[in-house]
């Protein structure tokens, strides 16, 4: 018999620990910013040098961070069974924590794609600048999923956690669509955990076990949960 299949939706609550700021730190601004001022399209369109230069600045916070105890169980989780993290968030701490299938929603901060052309993707370390060019000669953008953006990758999601045997939040409020009805699509049958500092609203959904702590404490009830 193959191995069961946790299907994890991972939020910035899990980075936070990190040391990666979320936009619902205070007051809805993420690092100072309003978050309709960097990260919409409308945005870009005003000024896109400000937001080349959040975006920039993300993207050293990333490389500066390491990933953390909750990261590291996930990954562990895959010696006995079938991982795959769905992910709201930009940051790569998952990979380097070791996780194999990780979804990436909203996109990834080391990525930088074509204005234009949403498939001409590269790799990016250092800062985009103003004047930086794609090969079909559209200035490149983060290859993020701003808000008032489709998130095209929820149609690869929803088959993955259809399929679950055991469902598993950690770190997401649950109040940015459509990832947070990804929950809805959890089989009603299967068991499920909400591991957060503040629990989210689950009303609607069966067979819940909520663990109100910390990504990287909660992640070892977690784990002692599922060994049991």
């Amino acid at each position: 018999m193959g191995k069961k299949k946790i299907v994890v939706l991972s939020g910035a609550g899990i980075s936070a620990e990190s040391g990666l700021k979320t936009f619902r730190d205070s007051d809805g601004l993420w690092e100072g910013y309003n978050v309709t001022d960097v990260a919409t399209p409308r945005a870009w369109k005003k000024d896109p040098a400000m937001v080349l230069e959040f975006y920039n600045q993300r993207r050293k916070n990333v490389l500066d961070a390491q990933p953390n105890a909750a990261h590291l169980g996930l990954a562990k989780l895959q010696d006995d069974f079938d991982v795959t993290i769905i992910t709201q968030n930009i940051d790569d701490l998952h990979e380097r924590a070791g996780s194999k299938k990780i979804l990436h929603l909203h996109g990834e901060i080391l990525k930088m794609r074509s204005e234009h052309d949403e498939s001409l993707v590269y790799d990016i370390r250092g800062d985009i600048n103003l004047g930086d060019k794609a090969e079909d000669g559209a200035q490149l953008r983060p290859n993020i999923v701003w808000f008032e953006e489709p998130v095209p990758l929820i149609q690869l999601a929803v088959p993955v956690v259809l399929s679950a045997d055991i469902f598993v939040v950690i770190g997401t409020s649950l109040v940015v669509y459509p990832a947070a009805g990804l929950v809805d699509y959890a089989p009603m049958e299967i068991p499920k955990y909400v591991i957060d500092k503040v629990i989210p609203n689950t009303n609607s959904v069966y067979n819940v076990t909520n663990i109100e702590k910390p990504a990287t404490q909660g992640i070892q009830d977690l784990i002692d949960l599922l060994k049991s």
